[in-house]
């Protein structure tokens, strides 16, 4: 029978029946099926109603890091991820950024905004000004649809309009500012925005189109800030990170890496408490290109002591309440972890580690290199695809890394080697 991807009903058949389907038409094996079907943590129910089509589970280590001190606060900080070396590194760097109340940030109000897009307007100028003067109604429509965000002090608060220029004629966007308190906001800012597009269509004689929210969260911004003191790193490594700094914000080649390490930090936090990881990263890189060329979102400097000083300032929509962040079994554990109350404190947590994972990131660069630390951690991995076990984990990985030979065809001669003179 030919195969197919066209299966007419496959959501609304059980997990089996659709891990069966897959098991056929991708010929796995039995190992293989076994492995997709183990839940672990999450539970095949809970699974099965998060997301559409589900045939099994994906896990991702789930780590700490130590050492943080944030805003005069201990934290310990549940990280998820893949990459080897990212928890080592922060943990490490925290230990440098613990002086004088460890790091500082600071979150700004959860305002979100929301998109309405008007066109067919024979007159968009008027238009937008026929918006602005019934703002009011506009807001009171929108609250309507959410009383208890309204008074737990939040919801729409105001009410913006531009007029952009596209390739099929002017358009009127209109910006409904809300208040999202410790929500990351998308549910509430799209219903708001639905609700109030026909008023909109009425007050302008337009057609609304797109009404949702935007992950340009602007508005939500998020600074850190630390001192790290040069006795305890030493000036050569300051200067060395200063000139790194530099050279991200002088070329977006290097300004692209030197975020991603950024968000090594704030993204593995962002899953371990099941945020909107791909919403945070895409605000993140948008405001990195804000002023039209791509710049890093963290700039490093020297003050008038010779000491290393670091600022981080990026959008950051982040919730405790609503979505996976309180469905999911483990993200409530990790918000237990971190000890968070708001939205606000999880978002400062979050910048500050991504300041710290800069940090790291940098100064390994500027000293031994950024792959003398990261192999070490990635050798074993290999020694792991490899086959070896237990004791013989740490063994074959440290004759790769005397080597210099990190990779998958040596440590399976490695292997083979030592299991030869068992």
């Amino acid at each position: 029978m030919k195969k197919t991807s066209r299966l007419p009903g496959f959501y609304k058949l059980s997990i089996d029946e659709r891990l069966k389907i897959v098991r056929e038409f991708a010929g796995l094996t039995e190992e293989e099926t076994l492995a997709l079907k183990n839940f672990g943590n999450l539970g095949e129910k809970l699974a099965d109603v998060m997301i559409e089509n589900v045939i099994g589970c994906m896990s991702y280590p789930f780590a700490v890091a130590v050492n943080f001190m944030i805003n005069d606060k201990e934290y310990l900080v549940p990280m998820v991820l893949e990459e080897p070396s990212v928890v080592a590194a922060a943990s490490n760097a925290a230990r440098f950024m613990r002086r004088d109340g460890g790091i500082k940030a600071k979150a700004e109000a959860s305002l979100m905004i929301g998109q309405i897009q008007v066109i067919n307007l024979l007159n968009p100028n008027y238009a937008k000004m026929l918006v602005l003067e019934h703002k009011n109604e506009i807001l009171d429509l929108a609250n309507q649809q959410d009383s208890v965000l309204v008074r737990l002090g939040g919801g729409a608060k105001d009410v913006e309009a531009r007029i952009i220029d596209t390739r099929i004629g002017p358009m009127l966007i209109v910006h409904l500012i809300v208040d999202v308190k410790d929500a990351m906001g998308a549910n509430a800012v799209n219903t708001m925005c639905e609700a109030v597009a026909p008023l909109i269509e009425k007050i302008t004689a337009g057609k609304v189109l797109l009404r949702i929210i935007s992950n340009n969260a602007v508005k939500r911004l998020v600074r850190a800030w630390v001192k790290v003191y040069k006795e305890d790193i030493g000036e050569e490594v300051v200067d060395g990170i200063v000139a790194a700094s530099a050279f991200a914000e002088a070329d977006p080649y290097r300004a692209v890496t030197h975020n991603k390490g950024i968000m090594n930090g704030i993204i593995a936090i962002a899953l371990a408490t099941a945020q909107d990881h791909r919403a945070i990263e895409a605000g993140a890189h948008a405001y990195a290109a804000r002023t039209g060329t791509y710049r890093p979102l963290s700039v490093w400097e020297k003050d008038d002591e010779g000491n290393l000083v670091g600022t981080l300032e990026l959008p950051l929509a982040v919730g405790v309440v609503g979505g996976a962040t309180r469905t999911h079994p483990v993200a409530k554990v990790a918000l237990k972890i971190l000890g968070v109350k708001t939205a606000k404190e999880l978002a400062e947590i979050m910048a500050a580690v991504g300041l710290a994972q800069n940090f790291a990131a940098l100064r390994a660069l500027a000293t031994e290199g950024i792959q003398k630390g990261h192999m070490k951690l990635h050798a074993r991995n290999i020694a792991i695809m490899a086959g070896a076990k237990g004791e013989l984990i740490d063994k074959v990985a440290e004759i790769m890394i005397k080597e210099g030979k990190i990779r998958y065809s040596r440590a399976v001669e490695i292997l083979k080697n030592i299991l030869k003179k068992r």
